[in-house]
């Protein structure tokens, strides 16, 4: 019987490469791996478009868009990318900010209101530091480039908050510099950072914050997961569970290459230490797929999109994950 033809459209992460190269082929399906680096442009053209059969997809979005009853995609747990966010909130040191509170009255520049890592950012800011983030004005923009971070078909939200459009044509970096903006988060820190002393992190100790949260609450932010089109998924349901089990054995090796210490894989120099406390801290696997596995991760999420009306209900982890059935 001849395989299953998709489209697969995802950024060349080392736990995809398997996926990439062939060395990792899943059941019945015959994968056309498109490797565009940028996430944003992918998200763009699967919301506007439906481009690709399967696509690396904003966490945040598809929730968004499930609970509003507007999501054209089905959902697997498998996260191509997920990142502790402690250290992307940049602030100015003449803004009078020493704590997170301190943020509440500034304006913050985002790229991207709606994005996932702002809310995971605003989710830490209000449950571990009791930040009010409706009391900030959020300046929208790129952080290093003039304009937007790309080209979103955004959701409205479902309450009315103070988010402005950036009309300077300047970045946010830019606008940090000038004190246009107080401070700025989300998934990159202002290229000024490295240039300008007054352009600092508001948690300078990032590392050691967010392993002691971890350790404390079990969430590690996950950024993006895999979506499937609907019609595809509802004509070929076999392909949640060949793709996940394709995914899961793709992260395997590449987890494999990265502890062969010989010959250093990565451009990492402290490559050993990190791994060691990829063992201390996660148990051997920092990237766990998955429901189970991350359901403290995506029990915040959820709860962050209804407290910042992006939602107006919680779906259980249930209803958006199609089931899978394969083993670690």
């Amino acid at each position: 019987m001849a395989k299953l033809k998709l489209s697969f459209a995802c950024a060349l992460y080392d736990r995809m490469q398997p996926l990439y190269t062939g060395e990792v082929q899943p059941d019945g399906i015959e994968l056309n791996f498109i490797a565009i680096e940028e996430p944003r442009p992918i998200f763009d053209r699967m919301s506007g478009g439906r481009e690709f059969d399967v696509a690396e997809y904003s966490s945040s979005e598809f929730v968004q868009r499930f609970a509003n009853k507007q999501c054209p995609f089905v959902a697997i747990p498998v996260f191509p990318s997920r990142a502790f966010r402690h250290g992307f909130i940049a602030i100015h040191k003449k803004a009078g900010i020493q704590k997170p509170k301190d943020l509440e009255g500034k304006r913050v520049g985002v790229p991207l209101y709606t994005m996932t890592a702002a809310i995971f950012i605003r989710g830490l800011l209000q449950h571990e530091y009791g930040v009010n983030f409706e009391k900030i004005h959020w300046v929208q923009g790129a952080i290093n480039h003039p304009g937007s971070h790309g080209n979103p078909t955004a959701l409205p939200l479902l309450k009315p908050m103070p988010v402005e459009v950036d009309p300077s044509g300047k970045s946010l970096s830019d606008l940090i510099e000038a004190r246009v903006v107080d401070a700025t988060l989300g998934t990159s820190l202002p290229e000024a950072i490295r240039t300008n002393p007054d352009i600092a992190r508001l948690f300078p100790n990032y590392v050691e914050l967010e392993k002691e949260y971890y350790k404390r609450t079990g969430i590690y932010p996950i950024m993006h997961l895999v979506a499937i089109k609907k019609d595809i998924y509802e004509r070929y349901p076999f392909v949640a569970t060949s793709l996940y089990n394709a995914f899961v054995e793709s992260k395997k090796i590449a987890l494999k290459h990265m502890f062969n210490l010989r010959a250093l894989r990565y451009m990492t120099p402290f490559l050993m230490r990190d791994i060691d406390e990829i063992h201390e801290v996660f148990n051997g696997d920092p990237w766990p797929y998955g429901v189970e596995e991350n359901r403290p991760t995506l029990e915040a999420l959820v709860q962050y999109l209804q407290d910042q009306h992006l939602t107006s209900w919680k779906p259980t982890l249930e209803e958006l994950f199609a089931p899978v059935y394969g083993l670690e």
